[in-house]
Parts: C-alpha cells; sequence; structure tokens
C-alpha cells in the first residue's frame, strides 16, 4: 500500500501530572505526552501495524489514511472515504470504518480492498464509526449517523445500532438496539467482556426516549461461544474510541483527558492531553507506547504496562 507526503519528524513535548498511584504504576515515570505530528483536521482511530512499526490512523476529514514512524514522520497511507475507526484482523489486514463509504472494508497488504459489510438486511448503513474483532473472527461495530449529517445521504434504518459481522456468512446482526449514539468499542484482553461507549441522545434521535440519554459506557458479559451476554455495570461517562492494557485497565476519551477504569468500573486516573482526545491504542515494539489521536495531531505517552491484544 503506497506512503507519500512524507514530512518532517516533529516531536514536541508535554508534561504529565501522576497524582494517583495507580496511573503512576502504569505510566513511566517523568513521562512526557509527545507531540509527533499535526496540521492535520480531524484524527481518528490510530492501530499499530506492528510488520512496518507505524501507527496508522485516519484523518477524517481529509478523507486519507495517515501513517507515523520514527523513520519517516509523517505519511499519508492512502485515500478513503472519511474513515474512522480502523483494528487489524486476525491475519493482520487493516480494518476500516469508512463514514461516507457506509461500509466495513478490509485493505490487503497489497493494497486491495473488500467490502466485509454495508447493509443491514438491505438497507444501507449509516456511518460505521468504531469495530473490535473477536479471537472467532467475528466484527462488532458501532453505527451512528455522524457521516450523513451535512450530506445528502439519507438514514435508511431506524436506529443507531450495535452489529455483529459473522465470520460463517459476512452478515450482519444487530445486537444491541437501545442506545442513543453507539461510538467506541472494545473487547477486554480475554475477550470475556465487550465495552461499547455511548455518547448521549441527540434532538435528532427517532426513538424519543433516547433523545436525552446520557453519556454512557457500558460493559457486557461475553459468552464462552462469542455472544453477547449480560450487562454487567455501566460506567457514568462517555467516551470516544478506546483502547485496553494487558491487566484489563479501560482507557477512554472524554472531555479533553484520558480517563483510566479499572475492571470493576472505577476511575483508577485521568491524563490531561495538550488538545481533546478522540481516540487512543498501544503499539511499539513492546506494545507500551500509547498513541493518541486528539483533533489535529498525534500524540503518544510511554507506558509501563503492556497493550492488549495489539489488532485492536
Amino acid at each position: 500500500m503506497p506512503r507519500f507526503l512524507s514530512l518532517p519528524l516533529l516531536v514536541i513535548l508535554f508534561a504529565v501530572n501522576l497524582q494517583a498511584a495507580e496511573l503512576a504504576d502504569l505510566v513511566e515515570p517523568q513521562s512526557q505526552i509527545q507531540k509527533l505530528a499535526g496540521d492535520m483536521k480531524f484524527t481518528e482511530g490510530p492501530v499499530w501495524e506492528p510488520k512496518s512499526q507505524t501507527v496508522i490512523f485516519s484523518d477524517i476529514p481529509n478523507s486519507k489514511l495517515m501513517a507515523w514512524n520514527s523513520t519517516n514522520g509523517l505519511t499519508v497511507f492512502r485515500e478513503s472515504k472519511n474513515a474512522n475507526g480502523n483494528i487489524l484482523d486476525l491475519q493482520g489486514n487493516l480494518i476500516s470504518c469508512q463514514h461516507s463509504g457506509r461500509n466495513l472494508i478490509r485493505i490487503k497488504e497489497d493494497g486491495k480492498t473488500e467490502i466485509i459489510v454495508d447493509n443491514y438486511k438491505g438497507h444501507k448503513l449509516n456511518s460505521p464509526n468504531d469495530v473490535a474483532v473477536h479471537q472467532n473472527g467475528s466484527f462488532w461495530f458501532t453505527d451512528p449517523p455522524w457521516g450523513l449529517w451535512g450530506s445528502d445521504n439519507a438514514t435508511e434504518l431506524e436506529g443507531h445500532w450495535v452489529y455483529r459481522v459473522s465470520p460463517d456468512t459476512g452478515v450482519a446482526e444487530a445486537v444491541v438496539t437501545d442506545l442513543a449514539m453507539p461510538n467506541g468499542i472494545i473487547f477486554s484482553p480475554d475477550f470475556s467482556r465487550l465495552y461499547i461507549a455511548d455518547t448521549g441522545g441527540h434532538p435528532r434521535h427517532p426513538d424519543e426516549t433516547l433523545r436525552d440519554a446520557p453519556d454512557i459506557i457500558r460493559c457486557y458479559k461475553m459468552t464462552r461461544k462469542g455472544e453477547l451476554g449480560k450487562l454487567l455495570f455501566t460506567i457514568d461517562e462517555g467516551s470516544d474510541g478506546m483502547a485496553m492494557d494487558v491487566s484489563g485497565n479501560l482507557y477512554t476519551t472524554h472531555s479533553g483527558k484520558i480517563n483510566i477504569f479499572n475492571t470493576r468500573g472505577q476511575v483508577i486516573g485521568r491524563i490531561e492531553c495538550p488538545e481533546n482526545p478522540a481516540n487512543v491504542t498501544f503499539g511499539g515494539k513492546d506494545y507500551k507506547t500509547l498513541f493518541i489521536t486528539a483533533r489535529t495531531s498525534l500524540y503518544s505517552l510511554a507506558m509501563k504496562i503492556q497493550g492488549a491484544h495489539g489488532q485492536q
């Protein structure tokens, strides 16, 4: 897959205040947030690609997937249809949620793409936002309508739902239908839990009961067969994109901070960011670097703890 438009390597440091003892156990002492690249429009969906030691992420309004590594700095990875969330599948292919494409696609190593899903029961998806892959190969993605607003495209579905795509049939199944604006989605390290963020209601929501919905994160139990189980607990804060470390701590992006919660849904600490963060992922040779997409820029933070299943 081609890369071009190489830009100068940029590193700017921002101090991190580690007040919580638990947070000091996760972040390297004296660590500083590094600005790696800037001057983009709205960055999202970071994912670490281990073969090339590169973090790939979206610049949504510019309709580009960007790439950064320590050798080349910032480059354009490829054009996109307003891509948002990105992950790697179990084979290491890039999986991308495309707003204006209204689909979930797979980008193979040779650069060729294939559509994984673009409809639910024959109706076009809204604008897929974020995606997670289960160890059984199924894809789970959120589908709010943000990518449709301001365009001539109309919603063809009754709501903003969370879907599971079967690895056997490739067919999408609606698995959560009572959220207002489902956003970030991620599995726990052992795939026994699924976390889904809801960024609240909106006046345009077709269901009046969801128009004033609060920002929350739900934690569901997953069955051994890889099916959605009961609701375990709810965190009374929202999030955009999310990440997981190997201990099962949840890293969320909300209100200008990276917020870290333990496996009981209790806050461990909060990290102030230079810009309002939209998403995070672990990467680096040992998966101990936290990459942060924040509005116009890409940042990193050195961690003590390793990130969970690198494909997310």
